[in-house]
């Protein structure tokens, strides 16, 4: 098997700190390997309904379980009496930078060092060698540059060359390599000054001169003014950020495969013994891209997957279509997958989360985007920010009107969730704030387990 990383190791499937019962892991390494352990212990679980819950982003596996322990509290109260539920945990290698708060129950945030700009913090530069264990010595030389700061041109181009192996691309431009995004091709001076005015328009903390603590220029962080007196050492912020963005791009991938060639493959062997077992996805972030593409592995008329809840979705919202709109002879990379439900796919989605809203443009856009670096085209919006696209008939719905009057018992739909998902700092905005019994009534009603 494939190294883990990410600092999730192998285990015995079941893990204390969750208090709902029963509650177990399936544990997955980079290449989508299963631990067979852990899937043993989930396929003897007694219950009706399985909720299978994939993270996003993580520093580590209690921050997954603490995650897990907050969303699935209100579930039991909230079933029919017919429904017995079994809670399913997918633990899979991913990494969070420590400055990205998950709201009421993170700390990692609260115990980076203070005042190092936009040099790693200790948890970060652990999380990262956990992720890329193969590339310390990348990680050292990337950490000496954002800690130097220098203003040369030399040593941005240096981080560029490190990034781009990091991020397992090749230095040629997007428009020959269509497949690699524009961030790690363009001139890395332009892409680290976008990312840093997108940090500004976040909010981060000490960027209003792009991380150099200044105070923004004449005419707002947009203007040319962007690094007073600073030189090109003011863009050090986009270079942290353009790290991230190589970690997203890495997770991304990642989350793809863990999907196909993991979940996927373990529920239909699941559901093959188990024949009246219902399962209802859930996924957060890059774990609902997780979910999503375990659907590649659902036999065409199996009934077995009986709802999937996106929550603030880190891929394409195009991703069901069947045709895009700017490529009618292109679908999405999981068109027509919702029909392999029996049920809704619900994606819900919060203008208050920051992640998808600035940032996932800027890392998914290609080149011979005529918006350039910082427009936004929709053609590399997430499902997480504004829901469903170009699915005819899918209906858009406010969480209040889905919690009322329920949602369609097929197909997709969106939720906007920005009632709930609104609260969490720059730079990621409310881009975690999940765990409300509005979602968790949210996933009762899409599976049709309610009272």
């Amino acid at each position: 098997m494939a190294n883990v990383g990410g600092g999730f190791g192998f285990g015995t499937g079941v893990v204390g700190g969750v208090g709902v019962r029963p509650y177990a892991e399936l544990t997955f390494d980079s290449e989508g390997d299963v631990d067979r352990v852990t899937q043993g212990t989930v396929s003897r679980m007694e219950a009706t309904d399985l909720l299978v819950f994939a993270h996003g982003w993580n520093s580590d596996r209690s921050t997954a379980t603490r995650l897990y322990d907050r969303f699935f509290a209100p579930f039991e109260g909230l079933v029919g009496s017919g429904v017995r539920l079994g809670y399913v945990g997918v633990v899979w290698p991913s990494m969070r930078f420590s400055d990205e708060p998950i709201p009421d129950f993170d700390t990692l945030a609260a115990l980076a060092e203070p005042d190092l700009g936009g040099a790693l913090d200790p948890l970060t530069r652990r999380a990262l060698e956990e992720f890329w264990p193969e590339r310390r010595a990348e990680l050292d030389r990337v950490a000496e540059l954002l800690a130097e700061r220098a203003d040369s041109a030399a040593a941005f181009i240096e981080f560029g060359a490190l990034i781009r192996e990091l991020a397992g691309v090749d230095a040629v431009p997007a428009l020959v390599a269509p497949s690699v995004p524009a961030i790690f091709t363009d001139d890395v001076l332009e892409v680290c000054r976008a990312l840093s005015v997108a940090l500004a328009r976040a909010g981060a903390p000490g960027t209003g001169a792009a991380g150099t603590g200044a105070p923004a220029a004449a005419g707002g962080p947009e203007g040319p003014g962007l690094t007073v007196g600073g030189g090109m050492r003011g863009l050090w912020g986009g270079a942290k950020e353009l790290l991230r963005q190589a970690a997203y791009y890495k997770m991304k991938k990642r989350a793809g495969v863990v999907g196909e060639r993991g979940l996927g493959p373990v529920l239909a062997q699941l559901a093959a013994a188990r024949p009246a077992l219902r399962f209802h996805l859930i996924g957060h972030s890059f774990g609902a891209r997780v979910v999503s593409f375990s659907l590649r592995a659902v036999p065409d008329r199996a009934r077995y997957v009986k709802s999937v809840t996106l929550l603030q979705g880190a891929f394409s919202h195009y991703a069901f279509a069947d045709r895009l709109p700017h490529d009618k002879g292109t679908g999405g990379a999981l068109r027509g997958l919702q029909r392999r439900v029996d049920g809704p796919v619900v994606a819900c989605h919060s203008p208050h989360d920051s992640a998808l809203k600035i940032f996932y443009p800027l890392a998914s856009r290609m080149a011979g985007d005529s918006a350039g670096l910082l427009g936004f085209d929709e053609r590399w919006g997430a499902i997480g920010h504004d829901g469903v696209q170009a699915v005819p008939g899918a209906p858009r719905l406010t969480l209040d009107t889905a919690l009322r009057e329920g949602v369609p018992t097929t197909g997709c739909v969106s939720v906007d969730a920005g009632s709930v998902v609104r609260r969490g700092g720059a730079p990621s905005g409310a881009h975690s704030d999940i765990c409300h019994e509005e979602l968790a009534r949210l996933v009762v009603d899409a599976g049709r387990m309610g009272r």
